[in-house]
């Protein structure tokens, strides 16, 4: 197994310089040479399978021999080592909670699986690793979470001032140590690229063992297709829809690859908020990126997202293909309140806003399809934003968790929209 740039200008790479390096220099993606195709046993044994098992052999492919069994298997016990449970919420539709982890949201995979990945290479490395991360929301308090601590590896965090949830920047602002949080004058795609930027700059990455873990990362990104697995160990009947949250379609993409393997699901519903740049391809095959506007599901404000790309290449960039696979709507933060009002009336279940919007998009795509079942994903707890006791007047309980974050000192560093800026930092901590 090998990975190539999806912009085909870079030199392909084992799993270990992937990991290591973050993006190709050509500012693509990584991307693998092959998706492997599971077995009909092992698919056939998934409910009988550990968690921990089931992490191994989807992931085992793509690492080839870069890391031995013994210590993969280890990586990927300690990465699922929670529940991901699947709750039915009415009689066609269930949601896969993905915020048992310990910082509550879907990230906590990806994260915990790179942090042990790159603490694994990073032994051989000569100097200190550092890891830049943009984020909307959650990727920044999950990957705070699973490198906090860990040795010779230094982690700097950008997020948009203002943009995220008071426990999102709690989880982000408050750890120390190997953290430094870079709280921002502007959105998520200045984020974006300004860790693009440094992650492209030769002249930095001559200075600094420079690599990412946002989902631009495959150790961040395939690590995702585990959720896949789990939802469809314990569903029972014809394969489902599954809806999923999409911001910056990391999610979606791993979904894909778990699909083109083998995993049996009747179609992918990308369920996106007032950000709807993939909404509007699946409309008119025209990729036309915007500026981000913010909403009340504020980890999906992306008004160009990067995993897009992925998509393209896991259904060969043939728009037939990906128009067979994927359906994609947009759901207004109006219709995501009102979401959220009704399923915790109707069924005393309640929805944090991307979950919500997940739901909907779920519940328009049934109505169509009368003979049709579904997943969504849930996945972010409820009381990670704001907005839920606002809309419904509850965030359901609150785990001792979140009530230690109060107690916490917040410590960032505030500033504008300067990569000069952002440069100083990331050589301070050579």
């Amino acid at each position: 197994m090998h990975y190539f740039s999806t912009n085909r200008k870079s030199p392909h790479v084992t799993f270990r310089e992937a990991v290591l390096t973050g993006q190709p220099d050509d500012q693509g993606l990584y991307f693998p040479s092959e998706i492997p195709q599971l077995s009909s046993e092992f698919l056939a044994g998934l409910r009988e399978t550990s968690h921990e098992q089931i992490a191994f052999d989807v992931i085992r492919p793509f690492i080839s021999d870069e890391i031995p069994d013994e210590t993969l298997f280890q990586i990927c016990s300690e990465t699922v080592n929670f529940d991901f449970p699947l709750v039915p919420i009415t009689g066609r539709i269930s949601t896969l909670e993905l915020f048992h982890g310990p910082t509550l949201a879907f990230k906590d995979v990806g994260a915990r699986f790179m942090s042990r990945c790159l603490q694994h290479f990073s032994r051989e490395a000569a100097s200190k690793t550092i890891v830049i991360v943009a984020t909307s929301g959650d990727t920044g308090g999950a990957v705070a979470a699973g490198f906090h601590g860990v040795e010779n590896i230094e982690v700097v965090i950008l997020y948009p001032k203002g943009k995220v949830s008071k426990v999102q920047e709690l989880q982000l602002t408050t750890l120390g140590g190997n953290v430094t949080t870079l709280e921002l004058h502007g959105d998520f795609d200045a984020c974006q690229t300004l860790a693009k930027k440094a992650l492209a700059d030769t002249d930095l990455k001559s200075k600094v063992y420079l690599t990412s873990a946002n989902s631009i990362n495959v150790a961040r990104w395939l690590p995702q297709q585990f959720y896949y697995f789990y939802a469809l160990k314990k569903w029972d009947g014809a394969p489902p829809v599954i809806s999923v949250p999409s911001g910056n379609f990391g999610n979606l993409a791993s979904g894909l690859i778990a699909h083109v393997s083998g995993l049996p699901v009747e179609k992918f519903v990308a369920a996106c908020n007032a950000n709807d740049v993939v909404p509007r391809f699946m409309q008119n095959g025209k990729y036309e990126p915007r500026p981000s506007v913010a909403t009340l599901s504020n980890a999906m404000d992306v008004g160009k997202p990067s995993n897009f790309v992925r998509i393209l290449e896991a259904l060969e960039n043939n728009f037939a293909n990906i128009a067979e696979k994927i359906e994609s709507v947009s759901v207004s933060d109006t219709t995501t309140a009102e979401t959220m009002r009704n399923v915790h009336k109707e069924h005393d279940y309640i929805l944090d806003p991307h979950g919500a919007v997940g739901f909907r998009a779920l519940e328009e795509y049934l109505i169509r399809h009368p003979q049709s079942r579904g997943i969504f994903l849930e996945t972010a707890h409820p009381v990670k934003f704001d907005a839920v006791s606002e809309i419904i007047g509850t965030q359901g309980e609150v785990p001792a968790s979140v009530q230690d974050l109060y107690a916490r000192e917040k410590v960032s560093i505030e500033m504008r929209n300067d990569y000069a800026e952002v440069r100083d930092i990331l050589l301070s901590k050579i």
